[in-house]
């Protein structure tokens, strides 16, 4: 909890205005808020941001022997695939899973990998306290990893990191409406069609749908996400000063920085 209490939080809430943007958006944009937050150019952030059906890929999922193919599936089925220049694995956005990043400045206390997936876990877990969230791998999950965040088994939220210039950017996907098996068919349709049974030196995840739900599936709810961002606000509120601030001029010129190298590096991993 202590690197969630903080005197001032910047809130800057996307959970509408990037719904007809290309996730490669929010990439520039955490890479923006890494660099403000690290150089204590602003205070520690809190971004909601939700995007339109597409599937971000990983570095490993751009080299499956038959990823054109698999991508022109995603395609088909109504999703954008885009491919970011980190680790992980592919996963799932729409309109019902929330994205929340929480941006840390590592000038003044040094974070390890554990400490930013401990205050993502924490943060959650007040965010839904009708669930007992647990933190471990979910094996047949996509994008499996030891902080995948499960309710009886079932997972519904995976963390990341991302570190620049001295800040940290810990992102989620909540998984609030809809169907968590569903999402998981179509990342499991996406590897059977991109190996077609060959080998390979990475090893892909064996997606099984049935480990995957929502949010409302798990707790019985009828939550929308603007009902959640609404939870986020009242759970910030509580952790210290809300300040509501979008990108300045100046801060907006890093952003044009950050968008046009993430665009670049894109249509590199897409052109091989």
């Amino acid at each position: 909890m202590d690197l969630l209490t903080q005197p001032v939080w910047r809130l800057y809430d996307q959970s509408i205005s990037a719904i007809s943007t290309s996730p490669l958006t929010s990439f520039a944009m955490d890479d923006t808020l890494c660099e403000l937050v690290g150089q204590l150019q602003s205070p520690p952030t809190l971004r909601t941001w939700v995007h339109a059906a597409s599937v971000v890929l990983g570095i490993q999922d751009h080299r499956l022997p038959h990823v054109h193919e698999a991508m022109a599936l995603l395609e088909a089925r109504g999703y954008q695939p885009i491919v970011r220049n980190s680790g992980g694995l592919a996963v799932v956005l729409d309109e019902g899973v929330l994205n929340i990043s929480l941006v840390f400045s590592e000038q003044t206390n040094a974070m390890s990998i554990d400490d930013g997936y401990e205050a993502m876990l924490a943060f959650t877990r007040l965010l839904f306290p009708e669930g007992e969230i647990a933190a471990y791998e979910i094996e047949g999950s996509y994008c499996p990893g030891s902080y995948d965040l499960s309710i009886g088994g079932k997972k519904f939220a995976g963390i990341s990191q991302r570190r620049l210039r001295q800040g940290v950017a810990v992102q989620i996907y909540l998984c609030i409406e809809g169907s968590g098996s569903e999402r998981a068919t179509l990342i499991r349709d996406f590897y059977e069609l991109g190996l077609q049974g060959e080998p390979t030196k990475f090893t892909y995840p064996v997606i099984k749908p049935t480990v995957m739900a929502s949010i409302n599936e798990l707790l019985g709810l009828k939550l929308t996400v603007a009902d959640v961002v609404i939870r986020v606000q009242q759970v910030l509120n509580r952790l210290g000063e809300i300040r509501v601030a979008s990108l300045n001029a100046t801060e907006n010129e890093r952003y044009a920085f950050y968008l046009q190298r993430v665009i670049e590096r894109n249509a590199k991993m897409l052109a091989k």
